[in-house]
């Protein structure tokens, strides 16, 4: 990124950009995630917000929607949507 500083939203996409990568660099290809490395992330960087998911190899198979066995970046943001979506659920029902 350029040296210009970044708001928090702006610090928070970042972060769950170079979270992705960081993890996909690991085996295979550079740019997906394996499901080792799906389940490094999500252990390591995503273990409140997932730690209702019982199984990660399934939750993978329903991110998956190309069956490549791999996720690109686009297939895991659709699990930050449904992440987003229950946090709102949250906060939205807390002040009922």
């Amino acid at each position: 990124m350029a040296s210009v500083e970044l708001t928090e939203l702006e610090t928070a996409i970042d972060k769950i950009v170079c979270a992705f990568f960081t993890c996909a660099s690991r085996e295979g290809k550079k740019n997906t995630l394996t499901v080792n490395e799906f389940k490094e992330l999500v252990n390591t960087q995503l273990p409140n917000l997932m730690k209702d998911v019982v199984d990660l190899d399934e939750k993978m198979k329903t991110l998956d929607v190309n069956n490549d066995q791999e996720l690109k970046f686009n297939e895991f943001w659709r699990l930050i949507g449904e992440l987003a979506k229950d946090i709102k659920r949250e906060k939205v029902g807390r002040k009922k």
